[in-house]
């Protein structure tokens, strides 16, 4: 049953992504909140998806606790799921994120108009210098910040070794800094 319901997900997700991704294209003249906006619907159709074909729901604690302006999320990153769940809870928001997955057919072309920060991780200084500058920008434009504070998924139950960015930015820019955590 679980890989019929993961089936019928995967097809609808491949054939509802190349549709959402000509849909974010023409969203390029749009100011970045309002495509951000038409964008992140991807998302929610992607977690009413989950929830109907595969019975996978969401629980928020501690919602109530959440800024109303801008901020600097530090996620956990164990699997694509949060991704997906973190723009209903937060919206809206940007993600700092390695710039090859703006190469992916269909999802990186739609992913690209949602004004990521695109960084290329081996360039550690750089990186740094762009994350604070980008990330000032899109604070300042009314986005939230995700950050992967570990850099890459890392499996439930598991630590890895934090980067600074997160607090560095939190510090140049005064944002508040919120710590997620889940369990998917």
């Amino acid at each position: 049953m679980v890989f019929l319901r993961s089936l019928i997900f995967f097809l609808l997700q491949l054939v509802i992504t190349p549709v959402y991704t000509v849909i974010s294209i023409l969203t390029f003249p749009f100011h970045p909140i309002t495509r951000y906006r038409i964008i992140s619907g991807w998302a929610l159709i992607m977690l009413w998806l989950l929830r109907v074909v595969c019975g996978i729901r969401m629980e928020v604690r501690g919602a109530e606790n959440i800024p109303k302006q801008p901020c600097i999320l530090l996620c956990k990153h164990q699997s694509t799921w949060e991704t997906i769940a973190l723009q209903k809870v937060f919206p809206p928001q940007v993600w700092v994120l390695k710039r090859e997955l703006l190469w992916l057919p269909f999802f990186g072309w739609g992913l690209a108009m949602t004004s990521p920060i695109a960084i290329k991780r081996s360039k550690g200084k750089e990186a740094i210098k762009q994350l604070l500058k980008q990330g000032r920008q899109r604070l300042a434009l009314g986005f939230c910040v995700v950050i992967f504070p570990e850099g890459t998924r890392i499996p439930y139950g598991q630590r890895g070794k934090y980067k600074i960015g997160g607090a560095l930015l939190g510090s140049a820019t005064g944002a508040p800094v919120v710590p997620v955590a889940h369990n998917a």
